[in-house]
């Protein structure tokens, strides 16, 4: 515990002395070669003019003769930002860059943090709408429940990009991915298995949506929030009828026996236990997990601390143990999901993503580790080779379905994305190597002794 608080210190320091030092993670730089002044008559006037007359002409060319095509806006009003809250638009920038710097690592995707000072879900409505013909997907990010649910829902009905909220999605995609190999290390089978979502929030509401597509039986779930476990009989129902719809209406299709009381009566024969509610270990207790089914499997996916330690999830009996941290085996990381989610639907110049393309994504993840075991359930942000291949499945999924403006195989897909992320990885670290990026090391140093 101590050494926790110490690193997440350490951690804090050394971010606002690079925040301070760099002025910002990304930047625009050309990517075409200007040898001369004269190079503007082409990508500006008097050229460009044919360009712009083409798209006119067919406003789907946007996506072959600009950067459109590889641009992402990564929208949020400021409202629930990590474990900090509303801390609004201003305080969420450095968030939304580092978010940004991510999906371009791993992605080979440039995304544009946009903070927004509105007050409203019509003024979000308005202004990703006004923004749609600059970008090629919307990532939402970072906003208060349950306005994050209706955002989603009606953008993903009026746009024709792709739009994804990483909180509900990229959280309910990993979790699928981890929970399956889960599975196969247990002996068990997803129509059999009965889960408890600790926590209703955007990202547990979002991943019993994802489990009833993914084929486990949405009976069989069951979710509990601050005044117990969801059943239609709750006294509030009517109230998140009208309030929650979203919640209403898992409430009416999950827990079919009509199981009632909190967490404790929720988890008594329970196979699996998925947390998202309460950064305190101990929130989940140990008697809990042992009331469980045989070999448990538990995610306590709280940040930065889980609701209970893995030794002592280990020690009440659990088999495989998973929560979102990267200092133990199995972290649950959106990062194993955006950057490759979006270079599919990307390359693919889709018109949006859905359950099905979700699914797909997370059955990939899942299928990179070749031998499930206790403590390897999903891979890691180092496995580079993964992100191409989920980038290739979603895209020809996209295909399949009928989602993509560019239709391909699964390998010309991969030979697309392994191409883009490839060279994204050369330019940066040949920049590094030259000196154009600095290594922050001596930067931390100097700013301590200042």
């Amino acid at each position: 515990m101590e050494k926790e608080f110490s690193d997440t210190a350490k951690y804090n320091e050394a971010a606002v002395i690079v925040s301070e030092s760099y002025k910002g993670k990304t930047r625009v730089i050309p990517k075409v070669p200007i040898r001369d002044l004269s190079d503007f008559s082409i990508y500006y006037t008097p050229g460009i003019a044919e360009v712009s007359r083409r798209i006119a002409a067919d406003p789907g060319m946007s996506f072959e003769l600009t950067g459109r095509w590889n641009s992402v806006a990564i929208l949020t009003d400021g409202t629930r930002v990590l474990g900090l809250g509303n801390v609004g638009p201003h305080a969420a920038m450095p968030v939304m860059e580092g978010k940004a710097l991510i999906f371009n690592y791993l992605g080979g995707v440039n995304a544009v943090p946009i903070t927004m000072m509105i007050r409203s879900s019509d003024e979000f409505m308005a202004v990703a709408r006004a923004l749609e013909p600059s970008f090629g997907g919307y990532n939402l990010e970072d906003i208060e429940s349950p306005k994050c649910f209706f955002l989603l829902q009606n953008l993903q009905k009026e746009l024709n990009i792709p739009v994804w909220h990483d909180d509900q999605l990229g959280t309910a995609s990993i979790t699928l991915a981890g929970l399956t190999n889960a599975l196969k290390v247990t002996g068990r089978r997803r129509e059999d298995s009965w889960i408890v979502l600790l926590g209703s929030g955007a990202a547990n509401i979002a991943t019993a949506t994802l489990l009833g597509s993914a084929g486990f039986d949405l009976g069989k779930i069951i979710l509990v929030d601050s005044h117990g476990i969801l059943h239609p009989e709750r006294e509030d129902m009517d109230s998140l009828m009208i309030n929650h719809p979203w919640k209403y209406d898992l409430a009416m299709k999950t827990n079919s026996e009509r199981i009632k009381g909190g967490a404790e009566e929720a988890l008594k024969g329970a196979d699996i236990v998925i947390s998202a509610a309460k950064s305190q270990p101990g929130f989940i207790k140990k008697e809990w997990i042992r009331s469980m089914n045989r070999d448990p499997i538990v995610f306590a996916l709280a940040n930065p601390l889980p609701e209970i330690w893995p030794n002592d999830a280990k020690e009440a009996g659990a088999s495989v143990v998973a929560t979102g941290r990267g200092d133990f085996p199995n972290q649950i990381n959106n990062s194993l999901v955006f950057p490759a989610v979006f270079r599919g639907v990307l390359d693919a110049r889709a018109k949006g993503v859905n359950m099905d393309v979700m699914v797909t994504a997370s059955n990939e993840i899942a299928a990179f580790v070749k031998v499930p075991s206790e403590d390897h359930i999903v891979p890691s942000m180092n496995d580079w080779e993964m992100y191409p291949q989920v980038a290739a499945a979603v895209a020809a999924k996209t295909s399949e379905i009928g989602l993509a403006r560019k239709n391909g195989t699964r390998g010309q897909f991969l030979s697309i994305a392994t191409d883009i992320i490839e060279e994204n990885r050369r330019f940066y670290q040949k920049a590094f190597d030259n000196g154009l990026i600095k290594d922050f090391r001596g930067v931390i140093e100097v700013g301590k002794k200042n």
